[in-house]
């Protein structure tokens, strides 16, 4: 928990200063938020194709289990910047999509386990509604966080709270895939997705709770009607943001044809035990965690553009690793660093469209980034569930036989060919629409996590005793 400040004798003989605090406050709630968000989602977000394992849903459904919900939930997001003006304030718009996905982790539950036979289906439904409400719920959150924050300490803060909630998801993922395990060997499973998915409900009305205590966010304005979206689309969206819109709907496309069969591979095709599969997990949010610091860093210091410049190259290369071995450990390492390259690169898709885009449209264009995401989304897990049909399990390479324990390596690969494609021909089009410090690309790469802390070793003056 971050420590009130002291205030100072001269803060004392000025009580104008005290006003700020609100502000404080507010980044505080930011942060802690992000906590109880962790906690539903590694201990439940991360799971839900797992359950949907146990209620035997096919690679079909497990497409649809991962674009529909999205698809759907981002349409919330044009509703909730529609309705905006109906709630006195964006707190309070924020805490009834908070209640609703607390609310929403029952029917997520309970309903696949009565009614089995439909269970897949049922679940689709349920989580449709989670992220409806979660959906429901950013534009407001966005928008009101970023009015407390300086354009300049963007990066730094929600690299702080992104960090956060990874150590927190880390936890969670560690303890529920530990709790998993032991009830799958008492054959008892459900009983462990129902103690994990509980724990993200309560969590999520612990927040809302929170928010409760937190005052001085700013009310709306009724005076001035609202815009509506065609006009934020006539004269908010620049050709810069256009065709980052385009990089980052087509980036999500190539990404999804690969994301919902990583848990099939992983549990069904290699036959990991859910420990070793929370293990696997875990490591891409250690990745995160160990350097969401330096991606905010370096985001403020040389812009976003620059982050998704490396990023989103070095991206396209990770899923076509899983073709050159199913060793676990090297599958774990490969996640390792795929949290590395997914914090920096989600941190910069999040924190361009804040600075592209005039404050009063945030929320509009926050909305229409996810718009942009889900329809890429939907594509790209309806053209991986119809590649999984046709793509062999083997390949011949001359006299060479490549032949994985499934096809669906086959899938990751090209995935991962069709992010370096968007990469490589869309990352020119657009430009860092901040004053940042410039540097060449070469000398830009020893600025990069990991790399950076190499770098001051091997310039570090050794002793003269030596």
């Amino acid at each position: 928990m971050t420590e009130q400040p002291v205030p100072s004798s001269h803060a004392l003989e000025r009580p104008h200063l005290i006003v700020s605090d609100p502000h404080e406050s507010g980044r505080r709630f930011g942060i802690r938020d992000g906590m109880f968000q962790a906690v539903a989602q590694g201990g439940g977000e991360h799971y839900l194709s797992a359950f949907a394992i146990l209620l035997s849903a096919t690679p079909f459904q497990l497409s649809i289990l991962s674009a529909i919900p999205q698809l759907l939930g981002t349409w919330a997001q044009l509703i909730s910047v529609k309705i905006s003006h109906w709630f006195p304030s964006q707190a309070s718009q924020v805490y009834w999509g908070i209640i609703g996905q607390s609310v929403s982790w029952i029917p997520i539950l309970a309903l696949p386990l009565l009614w089995p036979e439909h269970g897949p289906w049922f679940l689709i439904a349920g989580v449709a509604v989670y992220f409806t409400c979660t959906h429901f719920t950013s534009p407001a959150w966005n928008s009101l966080i970023t009015e407390l924050l300086d354009p300049n300490e963007r990066g730094a803060y929600f690299a702080k709270r992104s960090r956060v909630v990874a150590v927190t998801s880390l936890l969670m993922l560690c303890l529920a895939g530990a709790l998993l395990s032991l009830f799958e060997k008492l054959n008892l499973l459900w009983i462990g997705f129902t103690i994990i998915f509980l724990t993200a409900g309560l969590c999520r009305s612990a927040s809302a709770l929170l928010l409760h205590t937190v005052t001085g966010f700013p009310q709306h304005d009724l005076s001035q009607a609202p815009t509506g979206f065609l006009h934020f689309l006539r004269t908010g969206v620049s050709h810069n943001f256009f065709h980052f819109l385009l990089f980052s709907g087509l980036m999500h496309a190539a990404v999804l044809i690969a994301g919902p069969f990583f848990v099939l591979y992983l549990i069904q095709d290699l036959h990991l035990a859910h420990w070793q599969y929370g293990t696997w997990l875990a490591a891409g949010i250690l990745g995160q965690f160990l350097t969401l610091p330096g991606w905010g860093q370096f985001g403020d210091r040389f812009g976003n553009k620059a982050l998704l410049t490396f990023t989103g190259l070095l991206v396209a290369f990770l899923p076509m690793l899983y073709l050159f071995s199913s060793i676990w450990i090297f599958l774990v390492t490969v996640n390792f660093f795929g949290g590395v390259v997914w914090a920096g690169l989600g941190l910069g898709l999040n924190n361009y469209v804040y600075d592209a885009v005039q404050p009063a449209d945030r929320a509009k264009a926050v909305a229409v980034s996810s718009i942009v995401n889900a329809i890429g989304w939907a594509m790209g897990t309806v053209a991986g569930s119809l590649l999984i049909n046709t793509i062999p399990n083997k390949l011949y390479l001359g006299t060479f036989l490549l032949e994985p324990v499934s096809n669906i390596p086959f899938i990751f690969f090209l995935s991962g060919l069709l992010r370096l494609i968007v990469s490589a021909t869309l990352l020119r089009t657009f430009h860092e629409p901040r004053q940042v410090e410039q540097r060449a690309h070469r000398r830009l790469l020893w600025e990069l996590p990991l790399l950076k802390p190499l770098r001051q070793f091997s310039r570090r003056p050794t002793g003269l005793n030596q």
